[in-house]
């Protein structure tokens, strides 16, 4: 099966909308279940919490494979022909006497913590290289989180690889030192103008833990820069139920924080007077090569939110194309969401920053639209938004005049439960657009859903249609749906799941 699409990153692109708009084989007319399902499945080593990746074309042993990439909480990284679903190689990136981390006891990642995030791959004339980070132990209980740098056409670390993620960050009391046992990296990378982003999330929200973001040189694996988000304060993981940082096509990036120490006092320039971010709607820039908070929007009530853990840090920032209002003014926005319910979309030149008075000063915040609380990402299609919050229908809402309209113009029957849905879109351009969205059902079963995208009300397939099990698979938590060349993969807790037109 021949195809141009590449998926190299979380959700798709920079702007994390999770929109493949190259999908030239599946139709709204070809998927249901008479014509589509259970199609193979990828065996792995361990649990697949990382979102797979795709190439288009990809020269290895001599031939040109459609190549899908699979990561696991083992530390394993594999390649799969995504049309034979033939292993083509698979390599361990666990250094020698070592082992993937416990669970530190907590049961969010378990029994094992190996690879969680989704790697990022940057493509080059010999093919590419695909960047993972990988949390392991020793046999004296030492912990370590290492960037690695694999040649996707043999697995292959490249010369510098890997590198030890170790850190230190300024503070009042001297300096805060990056604690490898203390963390995992849950959210997706980022590769922006050749730098590979990390982002540190905590386990279970216990012990001391702070809101680390640490880049490393794409070609070198040289420590580019570090940021800490709550260097005098505490918490502030950054995890975004595996969503990845967003960037627009200025540089900037976007993510939203989780519960931790805000700083009410404000400096002159409206930031946080000792530098404390939690609980905040941010954008970082790099310029200079300094990481640093460029500016950002927090609640009226953030301090509050984080003491009911009812923060913005489970849901993934989406960066919006621009827009033009009906009075002329060029809108640059990004939209984002958490446990409060709410739907927060911020000017990019001005989120708001912090004022005691109620969100005054955001561009637009919509707090009916979702029931539930929400985990994860919306994905964006055709001037729409889809958001799956828990216990909620998947809910499309329009864009009109460059703002949000809070009432959906569709929603599905189906309520998905805890975690709720990340969803994602395949279409030809602006046509055959189709929503993939997983539903947890509970003892590990899934199901896999697909809708017309332009009405939800409209279900095009789902995987417990088909009789006798034939598409049933073992749901895993987060898990955001990959689409490519006529194949629909989704990561399950011994594997990936693969779907598509049935023979």
């Amino acid at each position: 099966m021949s195809g141009s699409a590449n998926v190299l990153t979380y959700h798709n692109d920079l702007a994390r909308t999770g929109q493949n708009l190259e999908e030239g084989i599946l139709t709204p007319s070809d998927v249901n279940v008479k014509t589509f399902g259970k199609v193979g499945f990828l065996n792995t080593d361990g649990l697949v919490d990382a979102e797979p990746l795709y190439v288009s074309n990809l020269a290895i042993g001599g031939r040109s494979h459609n190549v899908v990439f699979v990561a696991t909480e083992h530390d394993s990284v594999y390649a799969f022909d995504a049309d034979t679903l033939i292993q083509l190689w698979q390599v361990s990136v666990i250094s020698p006497n070592e082992t993937p981390s416990d669970d530190r006891n907590c049961a969010q990642v378990s029994p094992e913590i190996g690879i969680t995030s989704t790697p990022v791959i940057a493509r080059n004339a010999d093919g590419g290289i695909l960047y993972v980070v990988a949390m392991s132990k020793d046999a004296d209980g030492d912990y370590f989180q290492r960037i690695h740098a694999l040649d996707i056409t043999s697995g292959a670390d490249i010369p510098g690889s890997p590198a030890t993620i170790q850190a230190t960050f300024p503070n009042l009391r001297g300096q805060v030192t990056f604690d490898a046992k203390r963390y995992k990296e849950r959210a997706a990378l980022l590769l922006l103008n050749g730098v590979v982003y990390t982002t540190w999330a905590s386990h279970c929200d216990e012990g001391e833990y702070t809101g680390w973001i640490i880049g490393y040189d794409a070609t070198t694996l040289q420590q580019a820069n570090v940021l800490n988000l709550t260097p005098n304060g505490e918490d502030g993981a950054i995890w975004m139920s595996g969503a990845g940082p967003a960037a627009d096509s200025e540089g900037n990036i976007y993510l939203l924080d989780a519960n931790g120490t805000f700083d009410e006092t404000s400096d002159s320039s409206g930031f946080p007077s000792h530098g404390d971010f939690g609980n905040a709607f941010l954008k970082l820039t790099a310029a200079g090569g300094k990481l640093s908070v460029a500016d950002y929007f927090n609640t009226h009530d953030t301090t509050a939110q984080s003491g009911r853990d009812e923060d913005l840090g489970s849901g993934g920032a989406l960066i919006l194309p621009d827009y033009t209002d009906s009075s002329g003014i060029t809108r640059q926005l990004a939209v984002g969401a958490g446990k409060d319910k709410h739907i927060y979309v911020v000017n990019r030149n001005d989120m708001g920053k912090f004022h005691h008075k109620k969100n005054s000063s955001i561009y637009q915040e919509i707090d009916h639209s979702l029931t539930g609380q929400f985990f994860g990402m919306p994905a964006y299609f055709n001037n729409t938004l889809y958001f799956g919050s828990i216990n909620d229908s998947l809910k499309a809402l329009s864009i009109e005049d460059a703002r949000l309209v809070p009432q959906p113009i569709s929603q599905t029957t189906a309520h998905f439960a805890y975690p709720g849905t990340t969803p994602s879109i395949s279409a030809n351009r602006t046509s055959n657009g189709i929503v993939w969205a997983v539903e947890a059902r509970g003892s590990d079963a899934g199901i896999l859903h697909a809708y017309d995208a332009s009405n939800l009300e409209n279900e095009l397939y789902n995987s417990a249609q088909a009789r006798a099990g034939r598409d049933a698979f073992a749901d895993n938590k987060f898990i955001t749906p990959m689409i490519a060349n006529g194949r629909v993969f989704v990561g399950t807790l011994t594997g990936v799941m693969v779907f598509g037109l049935l023979p």
